[in-house]
């Protein structure tokens, strides 16, 4: 009996303990003056960086790139290191996300989805301009691995996050003129989406995710990780980051060094955030990646 009174204690102090830490991160986040600049065209840049461990009782450098969904000025498009890929060709292009978003003439970028770091491509389907330039890898006879079971969709400059299945080559039902599949899912229709209890989901890593917001805004965002300046998120904490900055649906995108945000005219190639390939809380460890969500003028 004492045995499990002294359980049911330590149960309600874990309970309340993160319910207080919770609380604590709901004010702070409410209370958070982010330093804000208007880079024009409808395109609203915040960034803050937490110190002395205020959030999640950790330091997190944050970046946000804001725009309304119905923003005339702008296009919203993928970009990829080889947008001229043949089918018969057996090597693909690995590029920064600043030099594909340079060439693409992008206002801003965020790095994509999944890709493969030794032979190139995406892991899932990538669709640029009404082109499909990467399908699934995944082994249809296993179960759908998280990546694979959502994706962000652009037809006619209407950009939205999709909800997809748990059978193999769901994607090729979408008709969406581009799409990149990535995931896991965060939250969707207001509602936060299951996560799988492993390393991926609970370690903090550098973290880059895309929002629709309930106020009908487009939110890239992306967290700094593995340096004592910036811890990165686990994917329950980016959950609760983009619930709290208004989110109604979130998806993640690809993270750890790939992690990048590219500004056009910016320093350091346009680079904002701090990449964490170089192991250096600077602007310069940026890893070359297959794909990146980007923001054009139209």
């Amino acid at each position: 009996m004492k045995k499990y009174l002294l359980l049911l204690t330590c149960s309600f102090i874990s309970i309340f303990g993160s319910y207080s830490q919770s609380k604590k991160d709901v004010e702070v986040l409410k209370n958070t003056i982010w330093k804000t600049e208007n880079l024009g065209n409808g395109l609203v840049w915040q960034y803050f960086h937490f110190q002395q461990k205020e959030l999640f009782e950790s330091n997190q450098s944050i970046h946000i790139l804001k725009s309304k969904l119905k923003n005339k000025t702008v296009k919203f498009a993928l970009g990829s290191a080889d947008i001229h890929h043949k089918e018969s060709d057996t090597t693909r292009k690995l590029l920064k996300t600043s030099l594909i978003a340079a060439t693409s003439n992008a206002l801003v970028a965020v790095n994509g989805g999944f890709f493969n770091t030794k032979k190139g491509g995406a892991v899932d389907l990538i669709k640029i301009d009404g082109k499909v330039l990467d399908t699934a890898t995944y082994n249809p006879r296993k179960a759908l691995p998280d990546h694979s079971r959502s994706a962000i969709v652009i037809h006619r400059n209407k950009i939205a996050i999709v909800k997809g299945d748990t059978l193999p080559f769901w994607e090729r039902k979408l008709s969406e003129e581009s799409i990149m599949v990535t995931g896991p899912l965060l939250l969707f229709d207001d509602k936060e989406e299951p996560l799988k209890n492993n390393a991926f989901t609970n370690n903090r890593h550098p973290r880059t995710c895309a929002c629709i917001t309930k106020t009908k805004e487009i939110l890239l965002i992306t967290i700094d990780g593995r340096n004592t300046e910036a811890q990165g998120m686990s994917l329950q904490e980016l959950t609760f980051l983009t619930k709290n900055l208004g989110c109604k649906n979130a998806i993640n995108l690809d993270g750890g060094g790939s992690t990048t945000m590219y500004i056009k005219n910016k320093p350091d190639h346009g680079v904002v955030n701090f990449p964490s390939d170089n192991k250096l809380f600077d602007h310069f460890g940026e890893r070359s990646v297959s794909n990146i969500l980007m923001i054009l003028p139209k």
